[in-house]
């Protein structure tokens, strides 16, 4: 009885055995779409019912980033224990493309996202399209810059590349009344799910300003800087995978902004009202990513 017993106990064990998989990192269905629905409540405060495609998009993004950062703290930490030599790639255009498609390749997680939103109703198709095209650059230049990343990672090579993130990018390009008119495009307005701010690595950027003489404690002559004003430069760093394989490098970009957003000491007259000026001759060099428009706008804050 006692032996029957026990194989009962084993069946039913058997029976209620439950994989559990993390939210943040599993590749499940079930967990997948739990990531989704999580991500949709409490990153965007939206809930199923009233979610629109572009919050679909968000939520789905916010799911494959997770799947990344697991991923990318992990190649981190091997790169730093190993006190391996690093690639480091500068570059003034980053032409990265829409990273959802490839991100959900790369992660291996492109039939179970289908599967998910299929439930719901939805298209991954209609997901991808939601998603701006990264403003970083206008030419080969950029394109290269972002194989030779994508190169790296697939190649498990330590890679950090250095860029600007041009909160512009390209303008469009319309005709009104016959002429050419040239539009700003907003691509960063709606946020961008794929990049993670670092406030605690800005630094200060000083620009003109003089230099003087002066003695230190102990008589001897020393020469300053005495910079003529400061911008404040902030990182994003933006996750890149490689294929096939569970290294993710990093790319690393800057954005500018004023040390002082009101600082009426340092302005450049221009037609604008108060106190908002002071910030665009500060910042007016990460906007755009053309040089026609940089010219243009720099034009009109002299």
């Amino acid at each position: 009885m006692q032996e029957v017993h026990q194989e009962q106990s084993a069946s039913y064990t058997e029976k209620v055995k439950i994989q559990v998989e993390d939210d943040r990192t599993g590749t499940s269905l079930d967990t997948i779409k739990r990531a989704i629905a999580d991500n949709l409540y409490y990153l965007q405060g939206k809930d199923i019912e009233f979610a629109t495609t572009y919050n679909y998009y968000m939520a789905l993004a916010y799911t494959v980033r997770d799947r990344l950062l697991h991923r990318w703290l992990k190649t981190t930490k091997t790169y730093f224990h190993q006190n391996v030599k690093t690639v480091y790639y500068l570059s003034a255009e980053f032409l990265m493309g829409r990273q959802l498609a490839k991100n959900l390749v790369n992660v291996g997680c492109w039939e179970v996202a289908c599967q998910a939103l299929e439930e719901s109703c939805l298209k991954l198709d209609d997901l991808i399209e939601k998603e701006p095209e990264p403003g970083l650059g206008n030419g080969g230049l950029g394109r290269l810059a972002a194989c030779f990343l994508d190169s790296l990672a697939t190649l498990e090579i330590p890679a950090v590349g250095y860029g600007i993130r041009y909160e512009f990018g390209i303008f469009k390009q319309q005709i009104q009344n016959g002429y050419q008119v040239e539009q700003p495009d907003k691509w960063l307005s709606l946020g961008n799910p794929w990049e993670i701010p670092r406030h605690e690595d800005q630094v200060e950027i000083k620009f003109g300003g003089y230099t003087e003489a002066y003695p230190d404690k102990q008589g001897n002559y020393r020469v300053r800087w005495i910079p003529e004003r400061t911008v404040i430069g902030m990182p994003y760093d933006t996750l890149v995978p490689g294929y096939n394989t569970n290294t993710v490098n990093t790319l690393r970009l800057w954005s500018a902004k004023a040390s002082n957003e009101f600082d009426l000491q340092v302005l450049i007259p221009v037609t604008i009202t108060a106190p908002s000026k002071t910030k665009l001759p500060l910042k007016i060099f990460p906007k755009y990513s053309t040089p026609t428009i940089i010219y243009f706008k720099a034009k009109c804050c002299a």
